[in-house]
């Protein structure tokens, strides 16, 4: 093919991109199979390959260039079948207008499907239930969102089907214990996370709003910093951050701790402060700029903010806070992490308190 003009261009680049692998020695695949489908880089579309190179050796697809390897272009890709979505499944079976509601997305956690259902078509809840299961054979429990309540963000969940709601989720070479009906877990921020586990090498820090260890347990796990403090108010969400902790083999780095982060968090100790929650994060920061070193340190100050004060109410408010602790600060860094609500955003904001 001559690829004279820049639409052919494009298309060549992407069948190229679509069909990149790398081929590693039969002896070492799993390995560098298991980290790449953590890290996200594994091809899920492509059928990994056994070839015979004077060794034998498999060719397995990624997404992107691996360090370590040289990137080779896949001759004879093998694809998978892909499964039908939803409402290809089900269309022959309800009406038009039950079909427009159906569900056009869902969060799968470990081997646990969870869905929002219209409740127009309740009706619908165990046949959409069972059409899921098929589509994730993996899978073994659908549950049903219906949001969130009280100072903890406790999850409401409707059971479909299965009652296997604990299960653990592998995120970014990372275990995470959980179950779904009684502690949060975001699949979103994936970034941030990623972000959070390679800084911090050999400093202290402090984890205000620990959770489950959603910054905790990468940080421990790829930065190896010397210690973690990770507060967590919530019992249920501070069992499961203990279990993950020693689930990815960090006790000797994370010290976990129940309680108020404003009563919990040490003074004067933290090279780094992350304060990973949202609403009424600005409470706490008079606490979390009092656990920084005498000499300073970064905190990671996460807010939701109105489109129209997007990093100004949150730099405003580090400022603020800074001035009445006798410190000065300098913003290291702003990000947009998502759309929280209309009109309203999940950002950080980095800053340098000294």
């Amino acid at each position: 093919m001559d690829y004279n003009s820049p639409d052919d261009r494009k298309s060549a680049y992407n069948l190229i991109k679509m069909r990149k692998c790398i081929r590693v020695p039969i002896k070492n695949a799993e390995k560098v199979r298991i980290e790449l489908a953590d890290s996200g880089r594994l091809d899920q579309e492509r059928k990994i390959k056994v070839i015979d190179k004077g060794q034998l050796l498999l060719e397995i697809p990624v997404t992107e260039n691996i360090e370590g390897f040289k990137t080779y272009i896949q001759e004879s890709p093998e694809f998978y079948k892909k499964w039908q979505s939803l409402e290809d499944t089900l269309r022959d079976d309800i009406s038009a207008d039950e079909l427009e509601k159906l569900p056009s997305g869902w969060h799968i956690i470990g081997k646990v499907i969870i869905v929002t259902i219209d409740p127009s078509i309740d009706h619908l809840k165990l046949m959409i239930a069972e059409t899921l299961l098929r589509m994730y054979p993996s899978c073994n429990t659908v549950v049903r969102d219906l949001g969130i309540s009280g100072q903890f963000r406790l999850p409401k969940r409707e059971i479909l089907i299965g009652n296997n709601t604990e299960t653990i989720n592998k995120e970014h070479g990372c275990l995470f214990k959980l179950d779904v009906t009684k502690v949060m877990f975001s699949k979103g921020n994936l970034h941030e996370k990623k972000l959070m586990s390679k800084i911090g090498m050999h400093e202290t820090i402090v984890d205000m709003f620990a959770g489950i260890g959603y910054f905790t347990i990468p940080m421990a796990v790829h930065a190896k910093p010397e210690k973690i403090i990770a507060i967590e108010i919530n019992p249920e969400s501070c069992g499961y951050l203990k279990k993950n902790i020693a689930l990815n083999k960090v006790e000797h780095i994370v010290e976990a701790r129940n309680g108020d982060c404003a009563e919990l968090a040490p003074k004067g100790v933290a090279d780094r402060v992350l304060m990973g929650y949202v609403n009424t994060t600005h409470h706490y920061l008079d606490s979390g700029i009092a656990a920084l070193k005498p000499e300073g340190g970064v905190i990671h100050y996460h807010e939701t903010t109105p489109e129209s004060q997007v990093f100004s109410r949150p730099i405003k408010r580090i400022e603020n806070a800074a001035l009445k602790a006798g410190r000065t600060f300098e913003i290291l860094d702003c990000r947009k992490i998502k759309k929280y609500s209309p009109g309203v955003w999940h950002v950080v904001v980095d800053a340098r308190i000294s």
